[in-house]
């Protein structure tokens, strides 16, 4: 096999190009890409956060990161569906690998992650967050809002995250209502797609509930969050539960009666005009699936923000 390599992750000379490792072997960074903490150079980042000290029901969204690199191994090589081109052809991405935090520490992870994340988009790349639950997003929307201002959120999630918040507690299901009060979105702008709970304040983001979204065309979906968005810089966060359980059984919260991964990921996919500045997928859970279901769709997430990012790189 004189045109394979292995081991991309480490071996690569340089950020642009696909790899060639077999699907099943070699270092499983994210899609193949180079590991490295050097930022210079680098169109895009993706970066693990594995934390889930802040669920309200199942633990277990610190393996996601791992979950996602692992399933994300088939999707190299080849010119990526839906994009088709290899994405990787003239952007430039690395594996930035993971955050360090204080397992025993906890009050001290906003502001870790906040830091981090501030260092990354210095260097002017685009970062891709593999999470670790939901409460990694707020210190991630504060990093970027210092940089773009206030951010138009959208939000792919089973739940509104609007629940009680002091403005200290750590809590996945309130980065919502905080980021709204101390002014890093700007609900006005602001749009959650796939509720199917209800929680005390919508704090006058738009919500398309799952089973409006049951009868709704993807494109459909995707013209209602441009039509909210508009030309604001936007940040999105994917939580894997707006999917259903049956395309996502491995997260924390799971919640029957949402889209399937093909009609999200579709959405995803229409979303390329839009002024997207900073993007995650969280609450991938692996110990409550099966052959990595619920990677290889949080793994597609991933795919589809590098894609987007490809695609306007190409138009310039």
């Amino acid at each position: 096999m004189p045109s394979k390599t292995i081991d991309h992750a480490f071996t690569a000379r340089g950020l642009i190009g696909a790899a060639s490792d077999p699907t099943h072997a070699g270092a499983l960074s994210f899609m193949r890409r180079k590991y490295t903490k050097t930022l210079r150079g680098a169109d895009a980042v993706v970066w693990g956060i594995p934390f889930d000290a802040a669920v309200s029901n199942r633990p277990g969204a610190r393996f996601g990161p791992q979950a996602i690199r692992r399933a994300s191994a088939i999707m190299d090589n080849d010119p990526q569906y839906p994009f088709e081109r290899d994405l990787f052809e003239h952007l430039a991405v690395i594996d930035y690998g993971d955050c360090l935090l204080d397992y025993g520490n906890h009050q001290k992870t906003p502001a870790t992650i906040e830091r981090e994340a501030a260092k990354i988009l210095r260097s002017g790349a685009f970062l891709v967050t593999l999470g670790g639950d939901h409460f990694v997003t707020w210190p991630l929307l504060k990093a970027h809002a210092a940089r773009h201002g206030k951010l138009a959120l959208i939000q792919f999630d089973a739940h509104q995250d609007t629940w009680f918040d002091d403005g200290r507690r750590i809590d996945h299901g309130s980065f919502v209502i905080r980021a709204v009060r101390d002014d890093v979105i700007d609900p006005a702008h602001s749009i959650q797609i796939g509720i199917r709970t209800h929680a005390p304040e919508d704090c006058g983001i738009e919500m398309l509930h799952g089973h409006q979204i049951d009868e709704m065309a993807a494109t459909a979906i995707a013209n209602d969050i441009r039509k909210r968005v508009g030309d604001k810089p936007c940040y999105v966060t994917f939580d894997i539960d707006c999917l259903d359980p049956a395309y996502a059984p491995g997260t924390g919260t799971p919640v029957a009666g949402g889209p399937s991964s093909a009609k999200m990921l579709s959405v995803l996919r229409q979303l390329g005009d839009l002024n997207i500045v900073g993007a995650d997928i969280v609450e991938v859970a692996p110990a409550y699936d099966h052959a990595d279901i619920t990677a290889i769709a949080g793994a597609a997430v991933a795919q589809h923000y590098l894609g987007l990012l490809a695609e306007k790189r190409a138009r310039r």
